[in-house]
């Protein structure tokens, strides 16, 4: 028996990194996965690779319609929507002097207005199914404050913020809302601001090591850390949460020292 046995699932952002982490693992569980995405290249294969069980569907986190196509067709195709995981964002790494008014804007758009849309639209049918539950990915940036994310920060606190209330607003449907906050996501998202030639599997490491045993992992074991969480707030063993949050950060909030 599979975790997610007879359970669909729609997961944004899901063509690589987190998302493509949390898709497979949810195949592997039984479970079946919408990989939504606006990746047209990479999104398909993922899908193709979960065979019967996956299903690739074009998703503009940012538009309400493309949000009701993609529920649309996960319900015509599987017969039920019982998972959302709101895992698409944007990364924006820049001093507030130097963050613009669009730059800002689109990372609200799919970081934030994203996850509002995911909600509003997934909610009407996890309730026709009875329930469900809804995993948001927030992060320990929106935990904490820190230097040049005053977007991405600030949409991450926001994330937060809507998962408690959604919880309590949808609990009487039998709908369970929580969040992962994980360290960072897959290294795609931090490339584009590391110097030439640093890989990100060095950054990562180095931020893990607060725990010895981590310093051998890879960027890839850290995300499949993250979509372990991502499954126990999926599955039906963490009935008894919502509005809550799991964090995954091999204990960089407890500002313990690195340990090289």
């Amino acid at each position: 028996m599979g975790r997610l046995d007879g359970k669909t699932a729609i997961v944004t952002g899901s063509a690589r990194g987190t998302g493509e982490s949390t898709a497979r693992l949810f195949a592997e569980e039984g479970g079946r996965v919408v990989v939504a995405d606006i990746n047209e290249d990479l999104g398909p294969q993922v899908a193709r690779d979960l065979g019967d069980n996956g299903l690739f569907v074009r998703l503009d986190v940012t538009s309400e319609d493309s949000w009701q196509e993609a529920v649309g067709t996960c319900t015509d195709h599987f017969g039920s929507l019982d998972v959302l995981v709101n895992n698409a964002g944007l990364l924006n790494i820049a001093p507030i002097a130097k963050t613009s008014v669009a730059d800002f804007e689109r990372v609200v758009a799919v970081n934030q207005k994203g996850v509002f849309l995911g909600i509003k639209t997934a909610a009407p049918a996890m309730r026709s199914g009875g329930g469900g539950s809804i995993v948001n990915i927030a992060s320990i940036d929106g935990m904490k404050g820190g230097p040049n994310l005053i977007a991405y920060s600030g949409t991450k606190w926001a994330v937060r913020g809507m998962t408690r209330v959604a919880s309590g607003e949808l609990g009487k449907y039998g709908i369970r809302v929580n969040a992962v906050c994980p360290e960072a996501g897959g290294p795609d998202m931090i490339k584009p601001y590391l110097p030439d030639g640093m890989d990100p599997d060095t950054v990562t490491r180095y931020r893990h090591q607060i725990l010895s045993y981590q310093k051998d992992r890879k960027s890839s074991d850290f995300i499949r850390d993250v979509a372990l969480a991502v499954l126990f707030l999926a599955s039906d063993e963490s009935l008894s949460c919502t509005g809550t949050e799991i964090v995954v950060d091999s204990g960089i909030l407890a500002d313990r020292p690195v340990v090289a």
